[in-house]
């Protein structure tokens, strides 16, 4: 078994190496290579290309950096080429995955999307280049699999990974003790977003609303970064360390679990929130052109995971110019001292976690409708 496996974010890197590893039990002389962030690599796919270089979001804001993309598919496209693997594994990134998916249907590999991209929201265009390359679609969100199947596009729901993997490795007083932290701290979790680019556009707007609960509500505000995001090496993040914000990777779920508050970028952290049980006020910012473009196309009415897979307002979402940093602190307060809003909260939080749970573990149903169809290539 010789497999291309290819993510562009942190979760897709995260939900791929949870396949390959399973993958890799069944199989252990399977030989997987491509696109691959570190869990990737750790779980030991050979990076042709580090999935860092694909984080960019927004319609403006990936412009500059349409070349380097190409340059990447190129180089994947003819890694492929020469290793001529049995299938392809495509996690994520949908603009760039899709064009990945067309040039491997030239090559006759079959495709294997893992993680749909949001066509019910936004460019459902994308479904008849869907419906054309994919040999199969997994789709963790409940809504999506009647929405692609009656277009077309072979799809299966798998459930949402995260409903078996989220959850801390540290006790709260291991987490204190690490963070050096006093028994009583109350801490606010700071979640900008797992790209550079997009902690970029959140951090003034943070940064003043996390001074300002740390003022108002004596909460220790602590700013949670994946691990591999190189916060060393950050400029941007200046302002946190200028503001006295204690920074860590790697251990976003630990301070989730234990945090009376999360303020976060929309997107799959809002998911991981839910799972924690972890109030949160959600938030996100791109550029002036982009929104501009953008609101146009969006046909979803929430734009936070957790409001969509609930079906209403859940939890606040704060999005352009509406994100600022009074708005983000007044919600963050209204939270923090008004238990009333909390349990309601917590409650709508559990009602998601239930429609993303399932009875079986979501990565094996993936692993075993990825051999099948490997299988079945092997007698066609």
């Amino acid at each position: 078994m010789r497999i291309l496996v290819s993510a562009g974010e942190a979760s897709g890197d995260l939900y791929a190496s949870r396949v390959v590893e399973l993958l890799k039990a069944r199989h252990p002389d399977a030989v997987f290579f491509g696109v691959a962030g570190p869990r990737m690599q750790a779980a030991g796919v050979r990076t042709v290309v580090d999935q860092r270089q694909l984080s960019v979001v927004g319609l403006i804001e990936v412009l500059p950096h349409i070349p380097r993309i190409f340059r990447i598919l190129n180089t994947l496209t003819r890694e492929v080429e020469q290793q001529k693997p049995d299938l392809a594994i495509l996690t994520d990134s949908a603009g760039f995955h899709l064009r990945v998916a067309k040039r491997l249907k030239k090559l006759g590999i079959p495709v294997i999307q893992l993680i749909a991209p949001q066509a019910w929201a936004w460019r459902e265009y994308r479904v008849n280049t869907m419906r054309r390359t994919l040999k199969h679609l997994l789709c963790i969100l409940p809504f999506e699999e009647k929405f692609f199947r009656d277009r077309g596009v072979p799809t299966t729901y798998i459930g949402h990974p995260l409903a078996r993997i989220v959850k801390p490795k540290l006790s709260r007083e291991e987490l204190l003790a690490q963070l050096g932290l006093p028994a009583e701290s109350r801490i606010v979790v700071l979640l900008p977003g797992s790209r550079r680019g997009e902690v970029a556009r959140h951090v003034p707007e943070v940064v003043e609303a996390a001074k300002a609960l740390r003022e108002k509500a004596q909460v220790v505000p602590i700013l949670a970064l994946p691990g591999g995001f190189g916060a060393a090496q950050c400029d941007f993040l200046e302002p946190f360390r200028a503001a006295s914000i204690q920074v860590c990777e790697g251990l976003t779920w630990d301070v989730l679990a234990h945090a009376e508050l999360a303020l976060a970028a929309s997107g799959t952290v809002t998911i991981e929130a839910a799972m924690l049980g972890t109030p949160m006020v959600t938030f996100y910012r791109v550029n002036a052109i982009s929104w501009y473009l953008g609101r146009w196309l969006v046909r979803a009415p929430f734009l936070s995971m957790v409001n969509l897979v609930a079906g209403r307002k859940i939890v606040a979402e704060l999005i352009q110019h509406d994100m600022t940093a009074a708005a983000i602190t007044t919600e963050a307060l209204r939270l923090l001292q008004d238990e009333d809003a909390r349990r309601t909260m917590q409650a709508g939080l559990a009602e998601v976690v239930a429609q993303l749970s399932s009875g079986h573990d979501p990565m094996e149903t993936a692993a075993s409708c990825i051999e099948r169809i490997w299988r079945e290539t092997q007698t066609d």
